[in-house]
């Protein structure tokens, strides 16, 4: 390919990296928001947080981009441009599916750590800052990193709206080049590239979290009283080792 061809599928690359960041971002706060909310002891609270991830994890990704493209600015008279209008659609729809991971994390924990936080008179945002997130974001890392790769091959389906993603200005090179097999060869190995670092990047996160989680406490040295003047140094793991 030419430079002038490569500079378009780099530009496209830059396109779809923003949109995954973008959708990502959203799409994080949406799922930790709607997951929180369905372990909410107001039922009322707990069903819009459920209507919004039955709605939204069972309707199609592509609609979602058509309807949030096409059919909001002549309902609402204003248009958003696509960069955003993909956010919006993609950030909402993954984010219902990270909401059950969010959930069934929560739910995860031990009752008991619950209960051991109401005995201790915590308010229900302390213990779940301080006791229950703690415990449970580990465990949402590898199915969020899993949720992140589909985002990442999700981002392909912007190009319907005109968008100058990888997966557009591929097409658009290989409308020019006439040639399938090579340039959709490069599209497969970018694409997977990327998901390979963000798989690498979200082990390294996840090994970072869980380093903390579970650790015994030290051992520490006590000295028993003795005679006047004289002490014994007697070594006893604090809640630790036989």
């Amino acid at each position: 390919m030419t430079s002038g061809l490569w500079e378009l599928v780099l530009k496209g690359l830059w396109t779809t990296v923003q949109l995954l960041v973008f959708s990502a971002l959203l799409g994080g706060a949406v799922a930790f928001t709607a997951g929180v909310a369905r372990t909410h002891r107001l039922w009322i609270v707990r069903f819009l947080a459920g209507f919004y991830t039955e709605v939204f994890r069972g309707t199609s990704a592509l609609v979602m981009i058509f309807w949030v493209f096409f059919v909001l600015p002549p309902a609402f008279g204003w248009q958003l441009v696509p960069m955003w209008a993909g956010t919006l659609a993609l950030g909402l729809t993954y984010g219902a599916y990270g909401s059950e991971i969010v959930r069934g994390a929560l739910k995860a924990v031990d009752p008991a750590q619950q209960e051991g936080g109401i005995a201790l008179s915590f308010t229900p945002w302390q213990r779940m800052r301080l006791i229950l997130l703690p415990q449970a974001v580990p465990e949402m890392i590898p199915p969020f990193s899993n949720l992140l790769i589909e985002l990442l091959k999700g981002t392909a389906l912007v190009s319907v709206m005109g968008m100058g993603d990888l997966a557009f200005s591929g097409n658009l090179v290989r409308l020019a080049l006439q040639e399938s097999a090579e340039i959709y060869t490069y599209l497969l190995l970018i694409y997977f590239v990327i998901a390979f670092l963000l798989t690498r990047v979200m082990r390294g996160l996840e090994k970072r979290l869980k380093a903390g989680v579970g650790k015994a406490p030290t051992r520490k040295a006590v000295t028993e009283p003795g005679p006047v003047g004289a002490g014994v140094g007697v070594g006893v793991g604090v809640g630790g080792g036989s």
